[in-house]
């Protein structure tokens, strides 16, 4: 090959890897770029409790919830209160041949051309002791009659006062009082209750990337010692001082130790993602978590715990509603069955006059007095049937209800005896992890030295992880009981108070 050649491969040999040098940074730099952006945060369980009560979706669907319960409840206090309205008839023109009956029977057509223009306004104030309501009222009509003479007459009604009662023994204002505000309180334990429900989620996926690492604290360190274990077995195997099978033994130990290794980094990667989902972050952020090495020494009375559940929790509230609402049902369906009758009563003043000015000037008396009603001569028995039905449910919610505040007495129970046992549980599993341990380091020198073969050291080594992963598993025990503890009671034990929350802040 001659020199030239030689000089063109080498020029291009310089292109190309100039052109791939170029095109490696224009891949690598955005990968760079944000590996340099990504937020590494270390987090406690406390803290990730917080953020998860704060900024995840549950917590804001929470949140919304409650505002649903708030309105709802400030819509029930708005019917109690007086209400203003303003009815506008906007003029109405009728042109018609209408049909008119005289005094003598006969009838009779008449031709009509007409215009009319009414304003109201009207005060109404429900009355909740009786179920009726009062009302004030003020109106004005202008009507125009077109013909050979037009005339335009006003008809006001300065000042009309009146009441209105039903008298079929159903007083709807009078169970709303009793529900609503019952209502408007179980929505907010109900939002207590679910920050619980936030917080027992934040504990389990807290510990479910926590048992992440340490697999892989486990892993990396059992591939180590497999690594330098199995090359120590094949220069012992080469001497001729273990088996050929001792060999396979050690080479399985490295192999599946290389297995278990690249799948605890997967699982890792799934668990931070999980957590990192549930808080509201993305995947620029890498969450290292801090494990809790400190408990609270609590011992919690079966007793006080219920007595805390029956006083906070919402699912009792909860079960008093359902027997209002049964009981009114039946107060309903009991007046549908039978007499049907309103009064209405009402005084007031008007006049009417060609100008305006002149129809608020010597008004007279107007008195209207009306007693309706309506009762079914044959119904078939629907009436009947429909109470017959709603005490029939009133029965059964009120079998429900005894049945649930059994259930829930012994949840409660259930949950304070387990909770009362998770310290020793768990100082047991820390005890057993130290145990574990050094035995484990025992055992690998003994191998070292020749005294143990391959199994027993694998039984060693199994036995360390086990008791590691249980001390973590007792670590999640302990707060998902007292997590789950806190949401049946809605009491903090540690501080000693009930759990509340800023509801004015949450309306804003």
């Amino acid at each position: 090959m001659n020199s030239v050649t030689m000089c063109l491969l080498l020029r291009f040999y310089r292109r190309i890897r100039k052109f791939f040098l170029i095109l490696m940074a224009v891949f690598l730099f955005p990968a760079v770029q944000c590996f340099s952006q990504q937020t590494h945060m270390q987090l406690s369980l406390d803290e990730v409790i917080d953020i998860a009560q704060s900024q995840s979706l549950q917590a804001i669907i929470a949140k919304h919830r409650f505002r649903q319960g708030y309105w709802e409840y400030r819509t029930h206090i708005a019917e109690f209160r007086p209400s203003l309205n303003m009815d506008l008839q906007f003029p109405r023109f009728n042109r018609a041949i209408e049909t008119i009956r005289n005094a003598d029977g006969s009838y009779s057509f008449s031709y009509v051309s007409e215009n009319r223009a009414q304003a109201s306004l009207d005060m109404t104030q429900n009355v909740g002791f009786t179920g009726g309501s009062i009302f004030v009222q003020s109106d004005l009509t202008r009507m125009d009659e077109f013909g050979d003479d037009n005339t335009t007459t006003y008809i006001s009604a300065p000042l009309r006062i009146g009441y209105r009662q039903p008298l079929n023994g159903y007083n709807e204002l009078k169970w709303k009082r009793k529900i609503e505000p019952a209502k408007y309180e179980e929505a907010k334990k109900e939002y207590v209750e679910q920050m619980e429900q936030v917080a027992e989620r934040a504990v389990r996926l807290f510990f479910d990337l926590a048992l992440a690492q340490l697999n892989i604290d486990i892993s990396e360190i059992n591939f180590q010692n497999a690594d330098t274990l199995y090359k120590i077995a094949h220069g012992r195997y080469n001497l001729g001082t273990i088996a050929e099978d001792e060999l396979y033994q050690m080479e399985l130990s490295y192999l599946n130790a290389d297995t278990e290794l690249k799948q605890s980094r997967i699982d890792l990667e799934i668990n931070k993602f999980e957590l990192r989902s549930f808080l509201g972050y993305n995947e620029n952020v890498d969450i290292e978590l801090v494990i809790p090495v400190k408990t609270p020494e609590l011992e919690v009375e079966v007793d006080r715990a219920l007595g805390l559940a029956k006083q906070n929790n919402p699912s009792l509230l909860n079960l008093e509603i359902q027997l209002l609402e049964a009981s009114r049902q039946v107060a309903e369906s009991k007046a549908e069955k039978g007499l049907d009758a309103d009064l209405f009563a009402s005084f007031g003043l008007t006049q009417s006059d060609i100008s305006l000015s002149g129809s608020y000037q010597n008004p007279e008396d107007q008195q209207i007095i009306q007693l309706g009603a309506s009762f079914p001569i044959l119904d078939w028995g629907l009436g009947r049937g429909r109470y017959r039905m709603a005490q029939s449910n009133q029965e059964v919610v009120r079998t429900q209800v005894q049945q649930a505040e059994i259930d829930f007495e012994q949840e409660v129970m259930l949950t304070v005896m387990q909770f009362n046992l998770q310290e020793n549980m768990l100082m047991t599993a820390a005890k057993s992890d130290t145990v574990a341990q050094m035995r484990y380091d025992v055992a690998k020198q003994r191998f070292l030295i020749g005294k143990i073969d391959v199994l027993d050291l694998n039984v060693a080594r199994q036995e360390k992880d086990v008791a590691r992963r249980g001390y973590i598993a007792a670590l999640r025990n302990y707060w998902q009981f007292f997590y789950d503890l806190r949401r049946l009671t809605l009491y903090n034990f540690i501080e000693e108070k009930t759990l509340t929350a800023d509801f004015d802040e949450l309306l804003k």
